[in-house]
């Protein structure tokens, strides 16, 4: 194992140091203390055990959304990411196993005469979405009738699903639920309308040996059940969050 983690070390990280982008449009995985404060969140207990796997130093990148680290997928920003898997992502982003899985659903008014996902994609329905993430881009895909109505962020679609009286917002179950327990006057539909999945995601065209590397990294933390051991710590099980388990 040392000398396929010397080889990874050099492809994935070549300037010896790593540069990992943290997306905080996903708070159920990534959290950030202020404005400029610490980070914290599955996704930067990751990266550390990755930096130390690797014995590199580490750079956490902050992006508000995961649209924008797509972005600088081609712009050699950084070396690795933790991304939802999405057909079209990649075409510039190459994927590791999923390491885990949560729920897509959507936030309604308690009164919307709205129960199912099929109601929702109606004619004059109008959703909001964080623009880029991985829901907006699936329900581009699959919605039939209804509008989504973008905003810049994750957080900003409930904003924005307030502000303009929308029929709902799309997002992760967890965070719209911790959202919705303490407002009485919203629910969320029952039925997901995906499931998403996260994996560590690096550019497209570095080689498969990367992909490969990362996957047997994933596998190693997953047998020693440190993933579980993570998400317990954070209580993200009670949000919905699954740890794929050992193959």
């Amino acid at each position: 194992m040392k000398s396929e983690l010397h080889l990874l070390r050099q492809r994935l990280a070549p300037s010896g140091r790593l540069r990992v982008a943290i997306n905080l449009g996903n708070a159920m995985l990534a959290r950030q203390a202020g404005t400029d404060g610490e980070l914290g969140g599955l996704s930067v207990l990751l990266a550390r055990h990755l930096a130390e796997r690797l014995e590199l130093p580490l750079d956490l990148l902050p992006y508000r959304a995961a649209g924008e680290v797509v972005a600088d997928a081609g712009r050699q920003r950084w070396d690795l990411a933790f991304l939802a898997r999405d057909p079209e992502r990649a075409r510039t982003i190459a994927y590791s196993a999923p390491y885990a899985r949560i729920e897509g659903c959507y936030l309604v008014a308690a009164d919307s005469p709205c129960h199912s996902n099929e109601q929702l994609d109606r004619p004059g329905m109008r959703i909001a979405v964080g623009r880029g993430a991985a829901y907006d881009l699936h329900l581009s895909r699959t919605l039939q009738q209804a509008q989504l109505i973008r905003a810049a962020t994750t957080p900003g679609a409930v904003v924005l699903f307030l502000e303009q009286g929308l029929d709902a917002a799309a997002g992760i179950r967890g965070p719209l639920r911790q959202w919705a327990a303490t407002r009485p006057g919203f629910r969320l539909l029952e039925e997901n309308f995906m499931l998403i999945e996260q994996a560590l995601a690096v550019p497209r065209g570095e080689d498969d040996a990367i992909v490969a590397g990362l996957d047997a990294l994933l596998a190693e933390l997953r047998q020693q059940d440190l993933l579980a051991q993570w998400c317990r710590e954070l209580s993200l099980a009670e949000l919905g969050l699954e740890v794929p388990t050992v193959q």
